[in-house]
């Protein structure tokens, strides 16, 4: 059995450097890691509190959500924080619990001095809904515009292998998945 790991772009915009990230990370995660690149979140509706059925794009992320092993994430920082739309999404998860002991971490791609409050506010949210910080898979890896390629990935080999070892961090700190008993026995 390998690791399944659900990846989350915080920006919505074409070109972002943070989904360019996670695009790539998919390309070079070892094997044995295998992901899902989230591309709903400008599908998600306002999060309003109440007890009514769960609309489809909603749901959908839950079965993701549920899917994975662990969950990673790049966000930019707007005004200072995380992106509405991504606090929108981790709002979803705050009543039913989705990230509850759910391990994760993130990728920061701003330059150092920059995205700090990306990083301290994800950081904040993803504490309150219980979510496990596997804070040794949570590196800052400068990219810039330039790093992407028309392809919408990133082809520098330092990059590629940091991510390349990210993924593997994350991984390694899951807790073992259970064996399935041996057939021979």
């Amino acid at each position: 059995m390998g690791v399944h790991l659900l990846l989350i772009s915080g920006s919505t915009r074409t070109g972002s450097t943070n989904t360019a990230t996670l695009r790539t990370l998919q390309q070079v995660a070892p094997q044995g890691i295998s992901t899902h690149l989230y591309d709903e979140l400008t599908t998600l509706p306002a999060f309003v509190p109440g007890d009514g059925p769960s609309p489809p794009p909603v749901t959908r992320l839950r079965r993701h959500l549920a899917a994975a092993d662990a969950v990673l994430f790049c966000t930019p920082e707007y005004a200072g924080l995380i992106p509405g739309s991504l606090k929108n999404l981790l709002e979803w998860t705050v009543g039913t619990a989705d990230l509850h002991t759910k391990p994760v971490a993130w990728i920061t791609v701003a330059t150092p001095g920059r995205g700090d409050g990306a990083t301290a506010s994800l950081r904040t949210v993803l504490g309150y809904v219980g979510a496990d910080i596997i804070a040794p898979a949570c590196p800052r890896i400068p990219i810039l515009s330039a790093d992407v390629a028309d392809d919408g990935t990133i082809h520098d080999p330092a990059i590629r292998t940091h991510l390349a070892t990210t993924a593997a961090t994350l991984a390694a700190a899951l807790p073992a998945q259970p064996k399935l008993p041996d057939a021979t026995h």
